[in-house]
């Protein structure tokens, strides 16, 4: 469960741009409690729909911040126009500069994954409330959810660390609060070639690992997807640089080996430790079945790519035999 579009909804983007804008945690605050109930009732109806027997993976907030805010070219003309009609433009300019304090040169290396929780971690603290509420309420009707909550985009385990504290704590209070016990689990998306290189030390935090293949397919090539694709990746492939696109079947000899190699470091700290793969590639059928010969727990993928990734991890078994 992804929960960035959630909060594109017109009746929830106001509070979030306010969240995203506050000066101060108290102004933050005010966003964030006008969010909570929005969040609980979005985890009550997943988790009531998906009853005892799955558990759900919900990856807290991991958005470029730019995508909640107004566009900066469309306040510079309205600046202009209030101006050019004699009107007060204060309002609109304070809005200005703060989009333009928050604006980035590359924000998908930015403000974004665990860094937001840490720079605000109120709202972890938030989402992690409104999951366990959740959670606690549907236990007292009988049904045993369980959530699991991933950590985006760790490149450090300090990072996972720091931020563990804080939404174990917030988990333990709302129990405390309910009256009610819930079984649950924390882990990390591994999206960095560091955070892949140092599994042995984030896995002592972890619970489960879920590989970001696109993010560290672009990390590791130093390619842009959006940009890659659109200008070189298609001669590449044509002139046989490279065999397949990297952001289509997963590239076994370099991302591959870092999924692999994070694994076995992991499971050496954690021999209960689950892996898998949230990406482009965990519908792919090559890289399906490669998941399966290293040994990955799960594949997650969109879901017209289900039947053929079912069917490829089926072979896997298959030709394994």
């Amino acid at each position: 469960c992804r929960t960035e579009h959630m909060f594109m909804d017109p009746d929830r983007l106001p509070w979030v741009q306010k969240m995203i804008i506050a000066g101060t945690p108290e102004a933050r605050k005010e966003a964030l409690d006008k969010l909570l109930p929005m969040q609980y009732a979005d985890f009550y109806a997943m988790f009531k729909a998906l009853g005892s027997e799955y558990h759900m993976t919900i990856r807290l907030l991991d958005p470029p911040l730019h995508e909640f805010l107004p566009d900066k070219e469309s306040l510079i003309a309205e600046v202009a126009t209030l101006k050019a009609q004699g009107k007060d433009a204060s309002e609109k300019e304070e809005l200005l500069h703060i989009v333009e304090g928050l604006s980035e040169s590359n924000p998908m290396m930015g403000l974004r994954g665990c860094r937001l929780g840490l720079t605000y971690p109120e709202i972890n603290e938030m989402q992690v409330r409104a999951i366990f509420e959740a959670c606690c309420d549907l236990k007292k009707e009988g049904l045993d959810v369980k959530p699991w909550v991933m950590v985006p985009l760790i490149g450090h385990v300090n990072e996972l660390k720091t931020v563990k504290e804080i939404l174990v704590r917030v988990a333990k209070d709302v129990m405390a609060e309910k009256g009610v016990e819930v079984e649950y689990k924390f882990g990390t998306m591994i999206e960095i070639p560091r955070a892949a290189l140092t599994a042995d030390e984030i896995a002592e935090y972890a619970e489960f690992f879920s590989f970001g293949t696109n993010d560290l397919t672009q990390m590791t090539f130093g390619y842009s997807r959006d940009d890659a694709e659109g200008k070189f990746l298609n001669r590449y492939v044509e002139q046989k640089i490279l065999a397949s696109n990297p952001f289509e079947t997963l590239d076994v000899n370099g991302v591959g080996q870092l999924v692999e190699m994070s694994m076995e470091k992991g499971k050496k700290v954690n021999p209960a430790l689950v892996g898998g793969v949230c990406g482009e590639h965990g519908g792919d059928p090559d890289s399906v079945k490669f998941c399966h010969k290293i040994g990955l727990n799960y594949v997650s993928c969109s879901p017209f790519r289900v039947p053929q990734a079912k069917l490829a991890a089926a072979q896997a078994v298959v030709e394994a035999k």
